[in-house]
């Protein structure tokens, strides 16, 4: 059986970023979506997922490079002098290894974001981390401890096959993810412990900010059996802070429209829905 969610990432990021999730949901094959709790959006996105019930919402954490929920002050560690998390994730990843007082300051912020996404009152329908931030041993420990008291169930787990890719778009040669490769190997075996669900597969990473329609459609024309995630970073337009160089934002909210996108989710017989649906 095929199961098929489709996410955008940065919800809550800008106005331009939600009214693509909402177009794409409410025109294209969109299913879910990640909050960013603290961005400067994030209000009119929890306004949109409320008019928008069949949308699945869940928590980006955000570790790294953009808006912490506690006051920077009391996070001494991990953000710098701007008022953001820090950028520099291999330093960042380190000093949280030598330092009790970053470990600290790393599970007071995801406990600050979990409440706020309480605070929403929408459902948790499941959680993954900017950058992919999460498969960090230490953030991973820190994330599925803390979430299980915040009905945390399903986790994303960035592992992408490259000869799903291969088949999608013949001739390409997509960058390998060669470094969060055994991390994320590890963070599927921690949560499947922990009695998450996580994808088998999770496709957008080689692509990431360049998922443009013919790729789209091109991936769901392959999708094999098990439940897929299939993630993009969709926006009407782009000039918003915080925005990652280079990414076709635009393009990838039109891949989640076309027709050919469409067509192929529903010729794929893949059940499109929720990770809490497929509990």
């Amino acid at each position: 059986m095929k199961r098929l969610v489709v996410t955008a990432d940065d919800f809550g990021l800008s106005t331009e970023v939600n009214e693509a999730v909402e177009q794409a949901h409410r025109e294209g094959i969109l299913t879910a979506a990640s909050l960013m709790v603290s961005a400067p959006a994030a209000a009119d996105a929890v306004a949109r997922a409320k008019r928008l019930p069949s949308l699945r919402v869940g928590l980006h954490l955000v570790l790294v490079e953009a808006w912490p929920t506690l006051p920077p002050s009391e996070l001494p560690d991990l953000a710098g002098p701007d008022g953001l998390l820090r950028a520099d994730m291999a330093k960042l990843g380190l000093d949280m290894a030598r330092r009790p007082a970053a470990r600290r300051q790393l599970s007071a912020e995801i406990v600050a974001q979990f409440e706020a996404y309480r605070a929403t009152g929408l459902p948790l329908d499941h959680v993954n981390a900017h950058k992919h931030f999460h498969v960090h041993p230490l953030i991973a420990g820190a994330v599925l401890r803390i979430g299980r008291r915040y009905g945390m169930r399903a986790l994303r787990v960035p592992r992408e096959p490259r000869e799903i890719l291969r088949r999608a778009e013949p001739g390409a040669r997509p960058r390998a993810a060669l470094d969060i490769a055994p991390w994320a190997a590890l963070l599927a075996v921690r949560a499947r412990q922990a009695g998450l669900l996580i994808p088998d597969r999770t496709l957008g990473l080689a692509w990431s900010g360049a998922m443009t329609p013919k790729r789209v459609a091109g991936l769901l024309s392959h999708l094999p059996d098990g439940l897929t995630e299939l993630y993009t970073h969709p926006a009407t337009g782009s000039g918003f802070p915080c925005e990652a160089p280079g990414y076709h934002y635009a393009e990838e909210r039109d891949a989640l429209i076309a027709p050919a996108s469409v067509a192929a989710a529903r010729a794929s017989g893949a059940v499109r829905a929720g990770f809490s649906d497929f509990l």
